[in-house]
This record gives structure tokens, sequence and C-alpha cells, in this order.
């Protein structure tokens, strides 16, 4: 029998990539609305559903990425789409409050186990071929920026299903999500080929002699990995401020909220325009300088924002330099998330299928999520001081912004010796919603 052809396995998975994205954007918008109008439920217990669906996935990516390691990408991406097809018919039938947090869970542990397995999976066809050039060598794309742009289109069009079906009301949006997955399920029940054979057990999770993580956690004491992912965590938290701090800055305006909607607007816009052009700078650049460049254009975003801040209720305010913010931001976002993610194999202690490439890439977006997690809370903390205080409008985005500049000096440092320095810098903006 002839081994599965490795470009119809690549298709699969990036049309995978966007019926995910889809089917989660037409629903996860809209969850919070539908909470508050269609049943009632208060702002502290709407606050607790999506803050408990963002760290059910955020916390199990390691999870999620190790039984990718033990089962096999194929079983753990098909359990990814079963799971969060339980989630979303768990919200369809609740009608209170525990049934709706564990609905929310169930949602975010299904993306949890789909993502990392998805992303390590997709990494083996980013690697170059036996005496071939590499991933970011001339004249070979990588595979990641498919995903990038696949992924970017599906939480376009999401939405837009989303907000059609709201007129039946948000059961019919959770219907239509439930047969967006089942699609995805079947469709990848057959195209994926079957998995390797799976290792074994034993040592495998935790050496029963020392207790101390065995190879399935090799990740955790690669410390030169460890401070990679920590560092580029701020990536992460960077771009979360899209949702956080970008909204609180749009009301000191006194700007509405559809003025939010416009910036996510131009977000997607930038991204599904300038992705390649943005990746091929990456690759030439080379990936220590693209990861300095990329968080400098997220200080410099930062930076706009501070020194055009403005205070509460401020008249005749501009949304300009909103926009010059998030524009940079994007900008900066569409270098730093592919360099870091087409980095993360060159970690391994050996590029074999079997290396547990799944549970460093869930290493990777759990320290974003952490990042985001603690980030946000002192920002919060930030904010409310200087309102409090009447301290200068810009002093919140200033830890960003040295942060930023933080990464952009210590990463080269980190990457010095990096085993397999192969640049391919393309991979995607938003393929774990």
């Amino acid at each position: 029998m002839s081994p599965p052809d490795p470009r119809a396995e690549t298709r699969t998975l990036l049309g995978a990539q966007l019926v995910f994205n889809i089917g989660f954007y037409a629903v996860i918008p809209f969850l919070a609305g539908a909470m508050g109008t269609e049943y009632g439920l208060d702002a502290a217990a709407i606050g607790l559903v999506l803050g408990a669906r963002t760290f059910s996935q955020q916390g199990m990516f390691l999870f999620g990425g190790l039984l990718a390691d033990r089962w096999g990408p194929r079983r753990a991406i098909l359990t990814g789409c079963l799971v969060r097809i339980l989630g979303y018919a768990t919200l369809a039938a609740a009608s209170d409050f525990p049934l709706f947090l564990l609905g929310a869970v169930l949602t975010g542990a299904g993306g949890a186990l789909f993502s990392p397995a998805l992303e390590s999976q997709l990494s083996h066809a980013d690697q170059p071929p036996a005496g071939g050039p590499g991933p970011g060598g001339a004249g070979r794309r990588s595979v990641f920026v498919w995903l990038a742009i696949t992924g970017e289109l599906g939480a376009v069009l999401g939405p837009v299903l989303g907000t059609a079906l709201l007129g039946w009301g948000f059961d019919a949006a959770l219907a239509a999500g439930i047969a967006v997955f089942a699609l995805v399920t079947v469709l990848l029940w057959f195209r994926l080929p079957a998995d390797p054979g799976r290792p074994p057990r034993g040592r495998d999770a935790v050496d029963a002699g020392t207790g101390r993580p065995g190879p399935a956690l090799e990740c955790l004491r690669n410390r030169r990995f460890v401070v990679f992912c920590l560092l580029a965590g701020t990536n992460m938290l960077a771009y979360n401020q899209l949702y956080f701090t970008v909204p609180v800055d749009l009301g000191r305006r006194g700007l509405d909220a559809a003025w939010l909607g416009a910036l996510f607007l131009l977000a997607s816009a930038l991204t599904l325009l300038l992705q390649l052009p943005v990746s091929a700078l990456g690759r030439r650049m080379g990936p220590g300088r693209a990861l300095s460049a990329g968080f400098l254009l997220v200080a410099a975003a930062f930076a706009t924002a501070a020194v055009t801040s403005v205070p509460a209720g401020a008249s005749e305010s501009s949304v300009l330099p909103v926009m010059a913010t998030v524009a940079v931001l994007i900008l900066g976002h569409m270098l730093l998330t592919p360099t870091i993610l087409s980095l993360i194999p060159g970690f391994l202690p050996s590029p074999g299928a079997g290396a547990g490439r799944g549970a460093y890439y869930g290493l990777a977006a759990t320290c974003g999520g952490v990042a985001v997690l603690v980030g946000n809370a002192g920002l919060g903390m930030l904010l409310e001081l200087t309102a409090r205080h009447h301290w200068w409008p810009g002093t919140p985005w200033i830890p960003l912004a040295l942060l930023a500049l933080l990464a952009a000096a210590a990463l080269p440092v980190v990457l010095r010796g990096h085993g397999r320095d192969r640049s391919s810098v393309e991979a995607p903006s938003r393929t774990a919603p």
C-alpha cells in the first residue's frame, strides 16, 4: 500500500481549520448577549462562564498536546471535534447557570484537544524535504501561512453566519455550529491517515523511581524552551489587548461599540492582505531578527497608544490614534506568531514524529494563556488606579511597551545555538479560538 499523500493531508487539515473557526465564531461572540437577554443571567454569571471557557482552553493546551503525543494527532483532533459538539449540545440544552458553565468548559476543552494536535501534525509538513531547502528557503512557502489565512477567513465568516442565524434565536446558531463540527469530524475521519503506533507506557508519563517528568513532559525540563515560551507569551498578551484595553480606550474617547467592530475588521483585513508579504519578509530576516522586529512593532504600538491617550470623557476625540495602534500591533503579531510557532520543533531533543512535539506546542499556548491571565489582572488594577488617582492616562500602556522591549532584547539571546534553525516564519495568527 502506498503511503498517504502529505499534500492531501495538509489540504484536509487546512480545510478543517477553516470550518472549525467558522463554527466557533458563529456562536461564541454571541454567547454573552444570549445568556443575558434570552436566559436572564446576570453579569457575574456571564463573566464566570466566559472566563471558564477561556481558562479551560488555555489551561488545557499542555494536556491536549500530551494527549496528541500519546494517542496520535488524528485521534486527538477527532476527540476535540466531538468534545466541542458535546459542549455546543450542552449549551443548547442549558436553561440555568450550571449547564451553561459545563457547556462553556466542554467547548474550551474541545479547542485544547484540537489545536495542539493540528499544529504539531502540520509542523511535519513544514520540515524541509531530505536534501532540499528548509521551509524558509527560496521558492518554498511554509504551510503555516495558509493556516493563518484559512483561520482568519473562518474568523471573518463565522460571525457573518452567526448574525444571519440569530434572527431564529441563539439555538439556531448553536445547531449550525454543531452541524459544522459534525462535518469537520466526518471529513477528518475519512481523510486523515491512521496514527502510528502509540508510545509505550510506563516511564513515558512519569518516572516512577524519581517522580520526575519522563519523556512526555520533557518540555517542562527544557529550561531554554520554558524561557522562550514565557517571553513569547508576551505576544498573546499584546494581541489580547484588542479585547481589553483597546475597548477601554474607545470608551474614554466616547466612541461607541460600532468602532470596536470596525477595528476588528481592520485587523482581519490587514491579516488577509499582508500575511504573505510579512511572512516573506520575516523569512528573509531570519528568526532572531524577526522576533526582535515584531516585538519592537508591538512596543511602538503601545507607545503610540500611551502618547495619544486621553482622559475619560475627552471632547473631540479621534479614532485615528486607536486605528494606528491596532494596525501596528497587528503587523507585529503577523511577524511574531509565525516565527514563534515555526521555531518550536527546533527545541525538541529529537526531530522524529514521536518526539513529543504536541506537548511542546501545548506548553507554548498555555504559557501565552498564563501571560494573558496574569497580565490582564495587573492591567486591570493599573487602569483602576489610573482612574482613581487621575494619573497620566497613558500609564497602563507603559508596562506593555516595556514587556515587548524586554522580549525583543532577550529572545535573540535565548535562540543562540538553536538546534535546528530552519527559519520557516509563517504560521497562524488565530489558530486556537
